[in-house]
């Protein structure tokens, strides 16, 4: 990404920014379950969904350079795996506690 950058490609800025609104679409999701904003449909479902995916996004990355040597894999260094897996790990604990508190009934408050 920082070598098409570097070229005037635009995909990285595009690729930033579908980032970006998926982060902060989730963000909303988030604060709907916290009861910060109104509640979104299928909002168990979605934190879900969303805890499942940054928690196993987190354990593949701590795993999957370890044990593979495919080049996506290879590509970055060990200490990107290791910080950006440690964020998702606890980014998806904290929906994981939030998720079981909104499923108990339970206030965030």
């Amino acid at each position: 990404m920082a070598q098409a950058a570097e070229q005037g490609s635009i995909r990285p800025d595009i690729t930033t920014g579908i980032i970006a609104m998926l982060l902060t679409f989730l963000g909303v999701i988030a604060m709907s379950g916290a009861d910060k904003l109104p509640r979104l449909p299928l909002l168990k479902t979605a934190l879900c969904l969303i805890t499942f995916v940054y928690l196993s996004r987190g354990i593949a990355g701590l795993v999957l350079p370890i044990i593979s040597q495919h080049p996506l894999i290879q590509q970055n260094s060990t200490t990107f795996w290791l910080v950006s897996s440690s964020i998702c790990l606890f980014i998806g604990m904290l929906h994981l506690i939030g998720t079981i508190k909104l499923w108990n009934g339970n206030t965030l408050k």
